[in-house]
């Protein structure tokens, strides 16, 4: 039987072109996006296979009924792949309320709404993958998209634990932490914020003008990037962490160093902070 997938945020970017990969290698898809009218291309080549989902993601009743609209038509959800999502620019200091809170609705408690409300189904076929789709900005932080960071921060802890609760019941969990690549992210889909702090301009400024300047430039092709995302659907093992473009492969490693060198170097301390042994 034909997996069934469940793209979110396909009207462009990751989830565009692995809707098409997932759809030209033989699988079924529920093609998601908050106007359908974005993937109907997509749908049109794969009548058979494809619908399209209309789906904001911080909205319940939309979950609910994207939900029973795929079971009805498929019967099933195999793969969910949470892509849906949305960057923003500002120093921690300068980035306004009502932006970062948008963003955390869409990027993290969307992700997590979504995930809630296919459990049940992937709990009951005792099998399931779910994909999410974080950052290398979800293990490493940079200057201008601190609270970008910490929703795929919260991205990878959320997923790191789901993974320990469902691998009992056949459910597997990967986290896709792409580095650049050439999506719209870094284009109109980030905004700035409006409020400029001259003391950030050596940080903050210089490393958003970096990422703007570089949109449509990045290294990261989509299309390798969703061909990755079915192997590791289709692998026997996969990853809880799938870092994708060199970049993020050098991220990681040099995290990976830092945290290694503080760890070792206040080894004494941090282990001197409980009790004796013998007060144990």
């Amino acid at each position: 039987m034909s997996k069934v997938w469940f793209i979110t945020g396909c009207s462009t970017g990751f989830g565009r072109e692995l809707a098409k990969e997932v759809l030209g290698s033989g699988y079924k898809a529920a093609v998601a996006s908050r106007n359908t009218d974005d993937v109907k291309d997509i749908v049109a080549d794969y009548p058979e296979t494809a619908i399209p989902v209309k789906l904001d993601v911080t909205k319940p009743e939309e979950i609910k009924a994207a939900i029973e609209q795929i079971t009805q038509k498929f019967g099933s959800i195999d793969v969910l792949v949470n892509n849906a999502g949305i960057g923003y620019f500002g120093a921690i200091e300068e980035s306004e309320e009502d932006e970062i809170r948008r963003m955390f609705e869409i990027n993290f408690f969307g992700l997590a709404n979504v995930t809630k409300a296919v459990l049940p189904i992937m709990r009951k076929q005792r099998s399931g993958h779910i994909l999410n789709i974080a950052s290398i900005g979800g293990l490493v932080g940079f200057p201008a998209v601190g609270f970008y960071n910490a929703t795929k921060f919260a991205v990878d802890g959320f997923s790191e634990a789901l993974s320990k609760e469902t691998a009992p019941l056949g459910i597997k969990v990967t986290v896709i932490a792409p580095s650049g690549f050439r999506t719209d992210w870094a284009g109109r889909s980030a905004n700035n914020s409006k409020i400029v702090i001259d003391d950030y301009k050596e940080t903050a400024e210089t490393n958003k003008n970096n990422i703007r300047g570089y949109s449509g430039k990045q290294p990261g092709d989509p299309v390798r990037a969703a061909k990755a995302m079915v192997a590791v659907v289709e692998s026997a093992n996969p990853p809880l962490r799938l870092l994708l473009g060199e970049a993020a492969l050098k991220g990681a490693r040099n995290k990976l160093e830092q945290l290694k060198k503080d760890f070792d170097t206040w080894a004494e301390t941090s282990a001197g902070a409980d009790f004796p042994k013998d007060e144990q």
